[in-house]
C-alpha cells in the first residue's frame, strides 16, 4: 500500500501525556512553570529529559504569573501546569491577568479520572464553569488520541486574534493511555494587514492631521517591528505614547516618545489626548485606564483609528473612525512604506510632547542627603548606572509610579507588568524575565504588601539561577487603598496597615543577598553591594527600603 503524500509517517506509540510534551516542544516551548500534582504525573514523566526546562514554583499563583510574563516576552504562548481543585483555583489569578492584558498563555490542569466525574470526587471541579468566562477557550481531553491536536488548538487559540489564555484539562487516566505518537502540525496564526482602502484612509487622515499621536500597547509586537516603527515615527516627527504598563515599544530615549498614559501620569498627558486631532492605537484600544475611566476622548466627532486583530475591539471606549484588522508587526510592515509630506509641520508638536515627557521622567537628584530614604533618590541612583537593555517588572500599588516615571525602557518587552492591577506579580515576573534573559539586568520594584503575596518565589529564583534585583518599598501599609481612604473616608483608616518582617533577612534565608536601607546616604552603597552579589555570586538580591511611614490610623 502506497502512503499518501498528505499523511505523516507513524511516529510509533506513546502515552498521551508524553505526546503532549512532544507537541509543546514542536511548538517551540522552552520552559513550563508548574506546581506538581498526582493528576498529571504522566506529563511530568514526559518532561523528564525533554528539551523543555521544567521550572517548579512554590505556589500555583507564582507559576501562572511566570507563564503569563513568559507570554509577554516571547512569540510563543507561556505555559503553566497545575493540578485539580485547589491548584487550579490558585492559578486563576494569572489567568485573569492574561485575559485583561491580552497575553497568550496556556494553562494545563490535571483533572480527576474520567470515570470519577460528577461524583464529587476528591478535588473535583468543572473547568468549563470555573474558567469559561475568563479564558478564550476551555478544552478537556476526553479522548487520548486527540492529545497533540488539543495542544495545537490551544496554542493557536492563545495566539490568534486578540491573544489571551486557554485552559486545557487533562484527566489523569486519559493521559496515561497509549496512542499513535504522530504530532499534529502547527496551526498558522493570521496576521491580517492593511488593504488598499485601509492604506488610503490612514494616509489621508495623517496628511490632514495637524497634531497626530500614536498609542502603542498590547503584547503582540516583535522586537523588529518595534524598532522599525520607532524609526518611521522619528523620520516623520510623529509622537507616540505608551499604554499603561507597556513602555518600551518606542524607546525611552526616542525623540518621538511622549511617555505612558495611565494612572500616576500628570494632567498634561491627558490634555494631549484631547488636543490631538488624530489618535492611532496600535495593538490596543482606548480602554478604561487610557481614557481615565471612560471620560476622556469620548466626543464622537474626534478621529480615532484602531489597529487590532480583535474585530470586536473588546474594552474599547469612545469614537472609532476606522479599524484596521492587523497584528502590529504586519501593520508596521505596511506603514513604513507610507511617505508623508507633513513631517516638517508636525515637528513643533512632537517636540512639545517630547519635552513634557523629558521633564516628567528626569530624576530629581542623584546625590543623597542625610535624611530618610526616598524612592526619588533610589530611582535617581538606580537608573544612572543601568545598561541599555535593562528590564523592569512590577505588579500593582503606589510603588509602581516610580517605575513608570523614571525607568529607562529601551526596547519592546523591557517593562513586564500586570495591567489588570494584580498584586503579587513583581517577584514571579522578575524570575521569569531573568530565566528568559540570563545575564540581563532585571529590576523588580515591589511594595511591601505585594511582595509578601508571592515573595516565596525567591526560592524558585535560587533553585534555577535567576538573578533579579528586587527593591521592596516598605511603608507598612497597602498604600494605594489608604490613599483612596484618605480621600473618601478621611480620618477613618481601616484594614490597610501592615506589620512587616525583615525582607533583607528573608532574602538571605532564601539563598540570596539582602540589605536594609533606611537613610538616603545608604542608597548608593546598597545598590553597589546588590549588583556585586548578582554579578559575582550569581544570585538574586533584595533591597529592603524603609520609606515614609503613615502610622497614624486615627
Amino acid at each position: 500500500m502506497t502512503q499518501s503524500s498528505s499523511e505523516q509517517p507513524s511516529a510509533g506509540r506513546k502515552s498521551a501525556g508524553h505526546v503532549i510534551v512532544d507537541s509543546l516542544v514542536a511548538h517551540g516551548v522552552e520552559r513550563t512553570y508548574l506546581v506538581p500534582g498526582e493528576s498529571f504525573l504522566d506529563v511530568l514523566d514526559g518532561l523528564h529529559k525533554s528539551p523543555i526546562e521544567t521550572v517548579v514554583t512554590r505556589h500555583e499563583g507564582g507559576a501562572a504569573y511566570m507563564a503569563e510574563a513568559d507570554g509577554k516576552m516571547n512569540t510563543v504562548p507561556g505555559v503553566a501546569m497545575v493540578t485539580r481543585g485547589p491548584g487550579a483555583a490558585n492559578a486563576h489569578v494569572g489567568l485573569h491577568t492574561a485575559w485583561q492584558d491580552s497575553t497568550p498563555m496556556v494553562l494545563f490542569v490535571g483533572l480527576i479520572p474520567f470515570e470519577h466525574r460528577e461524583k464529587e470526587a476528591f478535588q473535583e471541579f468543572d473547568p468549563h464553569q470555573w474558567f469559561g468566562s475568563g479564558a478564550k477557550r476551555v478544552m478537556v481531553l476526553d479522548h487520548a488520541e486527540r492529545a497533540s491536536e488539543y495542544v495545537a488548538e490551544a496554542m493557536f487559540a492563545a495566539a490568534s486574534g486578540r491573544p489571551g489564555p486557554v485552559v486545557v484539562g487533562l484527566p489523569e487516566d486519559v493521559i496515561t493511555r497509549e496512542i499513535d505518537a504522530t504530532l499534529h502540525p502547527r496551526i498558522p496564526v493570521a496576521g491580517g494587514g492593511m488593504t488598499v482602502t485601509d492604506w488610503k484612509a490612514l494616509e489621508k487622515a495623517l496628511n490632514e492631521s495637524e497634531k497626530p499621536l500614536f498609542v502603542t500597547g498590547g503584547n503582540d509586537w516583535t522586537h523588529e517591528a518595534a524598532e522599525t516603527f520607532t524609526e518611521w515615527l522619528e523620520q516623520h516627527n510623529i509622537p507616540a505614547a505608551a499604554e499603561w504598563r507597556t513602555e518600551g515599544t518606542v524607546p525611552f530615549t526616542s525623540s518621538s516618545y511622549a511617555g505612558p498614559i495611565g494612572y500616576g501620569r500628570p494632567k498634561p498627558t491627558f490634555d494631549f489626548l484631547e488636543e490631538t486631532d488624530l489618535l492611532v492605537f496600535v495593538g490596543t484600544v482606548p480602554g478604561d485606564v487610557i481614557t481615565n475611566g471612560f471620560l476622556i476622548r469620548q466626543d464622537w466627532s474626534r478621529k480615532n483609528f484602531i489597529i487590532t486583530m480583535d474585530p470586536s475591539m473588546r474594552g474599547r471606549s469612545g469614537p472609532v473612525s476606522y479599524q484596521i484588522v492587523a497584528k502590529p508587526d504586519i501593520f508596521v510592515r505596511d506603514l513604513v512604506r507610507m511617505e508623508l509630506s507633513a513631517k516638517d509641520r508636525w515637528k513643533p508638536w512632537c517636540e512639545r510632547m517630547r519635552q513634557q515627557q523629558v521633564e516628567f521622567s528626569t530624576p530629581k537628584k542623584t546625590h543623597p542627603e542625610d535624611g530618610p530614604a526616598t524612592m526619588d533618590t533610589m530611582m535617581a541612583n538606580l537608573v544612572e548606572g543601568l545598561p541599555e537593555d535593562a528590564m523592569v517588572t512590577f505588579g500593582a500599588g503606589e510603588h509602581t509610579n516610580w517605575a513608570h516615571r523614571y525607568f529607562p525602557t529601551n526596547g519592546y518587552a523591557s517593562m513586564i507588568s500586570a495591567r489588570n492591577g494584580s498584586m503579587g506579580y513583581s517577584v514571579p515576573s522578575a524570575v521569569a524575565a531573568s530565566l528568559n534573559y540570563p545575564g540581563r539586568r532585571v529590576i523588580s520594584i515591589a511594595g511591601d504588601g505585594e511582595f509578601l503575596m508571592n515573595g516565596q518565589e525567591l526560592a524558585t529564583a535560587a533553585q534555577y539561577g535567576a538573578t533579579p534585583l528586587v527593591i521592596v518599598m516598605d511603608n507598612q501599609e497597602f498604600g494605594t487603598i489608604r490613599t483612596h481612604q484618605e480621600k473618601q473616608y478621611p480620618e477613618r483608616i481601616s484594614g490597610t496597615q501592615l506589620k512587616n518582617p525583615d525582607f533583607a533577612a528573608m532574602a538571605t534565608a532564601f539563598g540570596g543577598f539582602g540589605v536594609r536601607v533606611e537613610r538616603e546616604s545608604e542608597i548608593p552603597g546598597a545598590l553597589e553591594q546588590a549588583f556585586k552579589a548578582i554579578d559575582e555570586q550569581g544570585t538574586f538580591a533584595v533591597i529592603h527600603m524603609i520609606v515614609e511611614q503613615r502610622h497614624k490610623a486615627y
